[in-house]
């Protein structure tokens, strides 16, 4: 991918008189003038943050599986039919139900304390009067790996590593492993549960929920994640070198087959309609706050985007596809779905992004496209540029719900958000409407209008390739 990064830095290196022959070659300069007008209209538009009110109160959590995913399904069919898309369609999304259940964790011994838990997601259930055993304790994930097997037989485990504070999110990868495999590197070497610190940078009693890796062929144990400031308090209790009994209650547990729905809808295009920009979010949450920044935000983002696109600049060539994902959280059951559902028209689907990073300001856009596309993405840049965001790479992915589209050769585009705080309130109770800043939203909103208003509007076939 190297060529490609050098190629555009050719084009943004080019004069301006070479600048403005390839945007006249793409678009018209009436075109370019309304999309650049709807840029800055949109900074004072208030459809998204409207959209993400009424989705986070008059449905909130909505957990897949539960009463709220039922509602948020209706929400979603509902809004895209007052917003005059022109078809709307539910395709069946069939997964195993995860419900949480009753949440506690106590310190027995030597200092008797009550710990903010949380389960984490499709981890096995304690019996319901709960399990008491003693802790051991490992800073990492690694090191929980590398243990004799007789260390952890019979107890407890508790990762302590803390996540680290990123712009760009990065610390969250590092530090996610933790969440995926305690249960199950505990299981195999005869520990009973496990808990590990929340994947979070706050210093809240609110702890992070989030999705333990699970397969029915390996064995795995209950699990839960604890506040950061309940960690440190273990990870102080440890430090006296005596031996901490605690006593886990986590009762959530799969509870049979269920069929939601992944909610599409289209705004077509003229004379290549039958060509999509993929765009949209989960519709689904977890079930501790209202999933405000994850994803309520990316739904109305990119559902506002499509509206304001189709009312001020008409319908476009290409048809806008705007898809809420079902059951991202713990499965990315909707993401699957609706790949096998389309798979034999990968070809057709042109160019994807997805939202779900939250609210926090754009400043950067990554793409992965073929070598010849990339003089649009130059183009699509530069009409971001008024906003504050730069051109970063062409070695980007984007939401987790395209992988599937992603591996099956889609080009894709990723706008960065700042994630600074993101992780404050991620997956947590906190998770809650009033995270979300209106001019941080609106300038996003600006941002999406522009990429997929451009993506929309051109011959660009942006590269399909079947190399990931």
């Amino acid at each position: 991918m190297r060529s490609c990064v050098l190629l555009l830095s050719g084009w943004f290196l080019s004069t301006h008189s070479l600048a403005d022959n390839v945007f006249k070659s793409d678009y018209s300069e009436q075109f370019l003038d309304q999309v650049a007008q709807l840029r800055e209209q949109a900074l004072s538009n208030q459809l998204a943050y409207e959209l993400t009110e009424s989705l986070t109160t008059e449905v909130g959590a909505r957990l897949a599986g539960s009463p709220g995913d039922a509602k948020a399904v209706a929400w979603a069919e509902a809004k895209f039919k007052s917003l005059g898309f022109d078809q709307i369609s539910l395709e069946p999304v069939t997964f195993e139900k995860w419900t949480r259940g009753e949440e506690s964790a106590e310190i027995m011994a030597p200092y008797p304390h009550q710990l903010a838990i949380t389960a984490l997601g499709r981890t096995h259930p304690t019996p319901e009067t709960g399990l008491t055993g003693e802790l051991v304790h490992f800073a990492t994930l690694a090191e929980l790996e590398a243990a004799d097997p007789e260390m952890v037989k019979g107890k407890i485990t508790f990762i302590s590593n803390r996540m680290e504070r990123h712009k760009d999110g990065s610390g969250y990868g590092k530090a996610v492993g933790a969440r995926g495999t305690a249960a199950q590197v505990t299981a195999a070497k005869g520990g009973i549960a496990a808990i590990i610190r929340s994947i979070g940078t706050d210093n809240n009693r609110t702890p992070h929920t989030g999705a333990a890796k699970y397969d029915k062929k390996i064995p795995s144990v209950p699990a839960g994640a604890i506040s950061n400031p309940d960690a440190d308090l273990l990870v102080n209790m440890l430090s006296r070198q005596q031996a901490v009994s605690l006593k886990l209650t986590l009762t959530s547990h799969f509870d049979g087959q269920y069929t939601s729905q992944n909610v599409i809808g289209d705004m077509l295009g003229t004379d290549q309609k039958d060509q999509y920009i993929v765009i949209g979010c989960h519709l689904d949450s977890w079930d501790l706050g209202t999933g405000a920044i994850d994803d309520a935000s990316g739904c109305g983002l990119t559902m506002a985007a499509a509206k304001l696109i189709r009312d001020h600049l008409g319908p476009l060539k290409k048809t806008i596809r705007v898809v809420l994902w079902a059951n991202e959280e713990y499965g990315l059951s909707g993401a699957t779905a609706y790949h096998e559902a389309h798979k034999h028209e990968m070809n057709r689907h042109i160019l994807g992004g997805e939202s779900d990073f939250g609210a926090g300001r754009i400043y950067g856009l990554g793409t992965r496209v073929g070598e010849h596309a990339l003089p649009v993405i130059q183009q699509i840049s530069s009409m971001l540029e008024p906003l504050g965001i730069e051109y970063q790479n062409n070695t980007s992915s984007s939401g987790a719900d395209l992988i599937p589209m992603r591996k099956a050769g889609m080009a894709v585009f990723s706008l960065k958000q700042d994630g600074t705080k993101y992780f404050d309130y991620h997956h947590t109770a906190n998770d809650t409407l009033d995270k979300i800043d209106r001019d941080e939203l609106a300038q996003n909103l600006a941002a999406w209008i522009v990429v997929t208003a451009m993506a929309a509007n051109t011959e660009q076939d942006f590269g399909f390739s079947l190399t990931d």
